[in-house]
C-alpha cells in the first residue's frame, strides 16, 4: 500500500524552476520582444500606464452646468404639471423645498402638505410647516385653482 500525503510548502521542483526563471528574466524578455518584434515590451508599458491614477496637472476642467451666480436666491411657489407644489429659485430654476402636491382625480383634488403623516420622505419643517399647515387638505376647485393656491403659499410664507 501507498500512502501520499500532501507536503507543506511548495515542492523543490517548483522552487527550482521559479529561480531558473527569476535569474534569467532578462533574456526571456529579450527572446520575447525579439519573437513579438517589440511587442512585448509594449504591452507591458501599456498595462503600466493603465495602472497609473490620472494626474490633474496641467487638465482644463469644464463645468458645463449652469453657473451658480454669488446671486441670493429668490424663491417662488410652483405648481408643476405633474402635480408638485414646490418652492423654487427664480434665478436658478432650482427647486428649494418640496412643499407638497395636489392629489385626487376628476371629481375633486386637494392640496396635500409635505409631512411625514402624509407620507413624504423630505417633510416641511419647522415655520414653514406653521405657516402652511392651514392649507392642508384645500379643495381645489375653478375657483380656487393652482394659480390661486401658489399665490396662496406664497402669501402664507410671506414671498408676496
Amino acid at each position: 500500500m501507498d500512502i501520499f500525503s500532501k507536503r507543506d510548502g511548495p515542492r523543490r521542483e517548483d522552487v527550482q524552476a521559479k529561480r531558473l526563471i527569476s535569474e534569467n528574466s532578462h533574456v526571456i524578455k529579450k527572446l520575447a520582444d525579439q519573437i513579438s518584434g517589440g511587442g512585448y515590451t509594449a504591452m507591458q508599458q501599456t498595462m503600466a500606464k493603465a495602472k497609473e491614477t490620472p494626474k490633474p496637472d496641467g487638465l482644463l476642467i469644464h463645468d458645463l452646468g449652469r453657473s451658480r451666480g454669488a446671486e441670493a436666491p429668490r424663491p417662488y411657489v410652483k405648481v408643476s404639471m405633474n402635480n408638485r407644489v414646490v418652492l423654487a429659485d427664480l434665478n436658478s430654476g432650482r427647486q428649494i423645498q418640496l412643499l407638497g402636491e395636489i392629489r385626487g382625480n376628476f371629481s375633486g383634488r386637494r392640496f396635500v402638505l409635505a409631512t411625514a403623516e402624509n407620507g413624504f420622505y423630505s417633510p416641511v419643517e419647522g415655520e414653514m410647516l406653521d405657516a402652511l399647515r392651514p392649507l392642508d387638505g384645500t379643495e381645489i376647485h375653478r375657483g380656487f385653482d393652482d394659480k390661486a393656491l401658489a399665490e396662496a403659499i406664497g402669501t402664507e410664507l410671506g414671498l408676496q
